[in-house]
């Protein structure tokens, strides 16, 4: 009898070994998987939150939710510069609006809105722009999807966005102005820029989207150094408006843009 219960308690014990082994193998298969993700991107590739700083801010014309008796709206000034489109014209000037405030039901606290005389694509805290009128072209594709090319001519030089990413799913949709018929549910989103004769560089990277897609606002020159700049569209979510500026006047000895700002406002309930 004393055999048969010894026999029980070492098979129990062994079983016990082997669940929690088996537990600790699944814990560390997940930490190594990251791990590979996060260093998928090439050294000199690698598109971080925490390399960017903001050189000044930007806002967008729409609803702002108060946090903490605070609220981005209240800092837009006369003083800003807007990126506003006139009758298929972009100009620039001093930004002109009214602030509303309203109630968030979702929150529960106060919403502040801006609403600007001119159909504005973006406000920028930059009063160092040149005001009047913006070369800039049309834009005959706003989303570039992976495995496709798009090319723009500015100034007479080659302006290739080319995009990686694996496409999850697709289904087609209404057409919208530019001609789209066909959505694209993507991961690993990759978006390069060459310049030129310059070496591509990586423009932006998204693991994933809700919903979304990454759409190019506005290309023109906004600096006046007779290069294009660039305005994203690159929400993560559909309960999130966030927009990218990218300016060439930024970047020394180089034919590329750098990413100047960013903006990214939730509407979550």
């Amino acid at each position: 009898m004393k055999k048969n219960v010894f026999v029980i308690i070492l098979v129990s014990v062994l079983f016990s070994c082997n669940g929690s082994q088996g537990k600790k193998v699944e814990k560390n298969s997940s930490i190594i998987n990251k791990t590979i993700a996060k260093d998928s991107l090439k050294e000199d590739e690698v598109v971080s939150n925490e390399e960017f700083k903001k050189e000044f801010d930007i806002l967008l014309p729409r609803s702002y939710r108060t946090y903490d008796a605070k609220n981005p709206a209240t800092s837009l000034t006369e003083k800003w510069i807007e990126l506003y489109e006139e009758n298929g014209t972009y100009y620039l000037g001093k930004a002109n609006f009214k602030t509303e405030k309203d109630f968030d039901e979702c929150t529960g606290d106060s919403l502040v809105s801006i609403s600007p005389k001119n159909k504005v694509v973006v406000f920028m805290d930059f009063p160092e722009l040149k005001t009047g009128s913006v070369k800039s072209l049309k834009i005959n594709k706003r989303k570039v999807w992976p495995k496709e090319k798009v090319s723009y001519t500015f100034n007479n030089v080659n302006y290739v966005f080319r995009a990686e990413g694996k496409v999850l799913s697709q289904f087609k949709v209404d057409p919208d102005e530019s001609g789209e018929e066909v959505f694209k549910n993507v991961a690993n989103y990759k978006l390069y820029l060459t310049i030129g004769n310059s070496t591509e560089k990586l423009l932006l990277a998204e693991d994933s989207f809700q919903d979304t897609f990454v759409e190019l606002l506005f290309a023109g020159d906004m600096d006046g150094d007779g290069k294009l700049d660039f305005v994203f569209g690159a929400n993560r979510n559909y309960e999130e408006e966030r927009v990218i500026l990218f300016l060439s006047s930024k970047v020394k000895n180089e034919d590329t843009v750098k990413k100047v700002s960013e903006i990214a406002v939730q509407f979550d309930c």
